[in-house]
């Protein structure tokens, strides 16, 4: 049996990533609308980047959701990572731009979920099988906002939720400056989903880069407010020393990609932190979804080395 301490490396499978292009609308003869509805019906309503084990078998299916105005692309290496355990990620590109109100992107992230049933299946290597008894749910940033308003059912989803996991989750710039809809109330118990909730936070996230801009996880609107809110089963894993997109790629490209390390204070090495972020969430999922706590207990119990130093550990048992 694997050590504890391989959950932060990678795990016993070869993986694959692939880009998957969403549904197009078009006009066309009534004979040819049939097929391009039978090919809609396979093809997702948001464009997926998907990793998965390479050995044939069924594996659990998590969904993941990008931080604001990130590409999903720029998570790559984490969730390759946690699809070597043995989970199918899935990572839809929810908009190109977008403002403050996060509705549209809660609604498109619950219509992936509704397609997997019926697409995901035709996107995988043969022999690669999802199970979808359940679904778990995880994002960044404003992902993660958008996956606890997932499990709140801001949106309705055709599958049942296995478990929660929000990376440094944020839910505006400020108290008082929640984006629509807000999910914290500063209430105990106030956040209930029907699954366990894992929030992992970043002890830098709330410190601006600089004088010029403003935290990137702003106190009172980040993970440990989350983490206060939500009933139990919960944890909450901090990482001291890293900021808040130190799980990203190693290398993000563009405009877009240099502002993840412009903005946000960051601890610097980018590999540390994604390996914590994906072997915490392997763990987790391996609780919850796979009955298996072991490497759960061994990071409660900090009998296993974790790659970071963690400021808080916390659980909130049922």
């Amino acid at each position: 049996m694997a050590s504890a301490g391989d959950v932060f490396d990678h795990g016993r499978h070869g993986t694959s990533l692939a880009r998957v292009e969403q549904a197009k609308n078009t006009r066309c003869s009534a004979a040819s609308r049939v097929d391009a509805d039978a090919q809609a019906q396979q093809s997702p309503p948001k464009p997926l980047l998907v990793a998965a084990p390479c050995d044939a078998g069924e594996y659990p299916v998590v969904v993941f959701l990008h931080g604001y105005l990130c590409n999903n692309y720029f998570y790559s290496q984490l969730i390759q990572h946690v699809a070597s355990h043995g989970f199918i990620v899935v990572c839809p590109q929810l908009y190109t731009v977008s403002g403050p109100d996060t509705t549209s992107e809660i609604n498109s992230a619950a219509a992936v979920i509704d397609w997997l049933a019926a697409g995901l299946s035709s996107k995988l290597a043969p022999g690669i099988r999802p199970n979808l008894a359940a679904v778990s749910i995880s994002g960044h940033s404003r992902g993660g906002k958008v996956a606890f308003a997932l499990g709140l059912g801001h949106a309705k989803t055709s599958l049942p939720l296995a478990a929660l996991i929000a990376v440094d989750p944020v839910d505006g710039t400020g108290m008082g400056n929640q984006t629509p809809p807000p999910i914290l109330a500063y209430k105990p118990n106030a956040i209930r989903v029907p699954a366990p909730v894992m929030v992992i936070g970043t002890g830098l996230g709330e410190l601006p880069r600089n004088a010029l801009f403003p935290p990137c996880a702003p106190l009172g609107v980040s993970h440990a407010a989350f983490y206060d809110e939500c009933a139990a089963p919960a944890c909450h894993l901090v990482a001291r020393d890293y900021g808040h997109t130190d799980m990203m790629d190693d290398v993000t490209t563009g405009a877009k990609g240099l502002a993840t390390r412009a903005l946000c204070k960051s601890g610097g090495a980018r590999a540390p932190m994604r390996r914590f972020v994906a072997g915490a969430m392997v763990a987790f999922l391996n609780k919850w979804v796979e009955g298996k706590p072991e490497w759960l207990d061994a990071v409660r119990e900090q009998t296993v080395a974790a790659p970071v130093v963690l400021s808080a550990v916390e659980f909130r048992d049922e």
